[in-house]
């Protein structure tokens, strides 16, 4: 399984909301400048939070966005299922029409562990712990933010 982009900056658009929303809304083009994502790509990514109900937007001249519910309430899984849709790394079983041996393949049993744990990973991960971390790493000054490769 491999993350697109938008799983990746998503996330990291995220953290740093978390970071910086403490007392009033972000923009886009802070988070922008802080994390080296486009403005227009951020936009994109803010919609689909906002509409999965993990951002808010507020408008004006101290406009931005926030969090929509405590970080500790958010969940990593939760970003990447509203961005990226299915997470599962293979998807197997469960009616897949391009299966022909589903009743009889024994490797479907790896496949939906694999899942399972990549799901209770993702779930257990709040986006708190990702700010608690950030907030160690900003202390100690070891924060260096670079371009995802694709």
């Amino acid at each position: 399984m491999k993350l697109s982009t938008k799983g990746r900056y998503g996330l990291r658009a995220l953290i740093d909301l978390a970071l910086y929303s403490d007392q009033e809304a972000v923009s886009i083009q802070s988070i922008s400048t802080r994390q080296h994502i486009s403005d227009s790509y951020l936009e994109q990514l803010m919609r689909k939070l906002k509409k999965e109900g993990l951002v808010c937007s507020i408008r004006g001249a101290q406009g931005g966005y926030r969090l929509a519910r405590p970080a500790e309430k958010i969940s990593v899984g939760d970003v990447l299922r509203a961005l990226e849709g299915s997470i599962e790394a293979v998807s197997c079983g469960e009616g897949n029409e391009h299966c022909q041996g589903e009743d009889l393949c024994v490797a479907r049993y790896v496949w939906q562990e694999i899942n399972k744990s990549i799901q209770e990973t993702v779930d257990s991960i709040m986006l708190s712990q990702l700010v608690e971390e950030s907030r160690r790493v900003l202390e100690k000054g070891q924060i260096e933010i670079q371009k995802c490769e694709q």
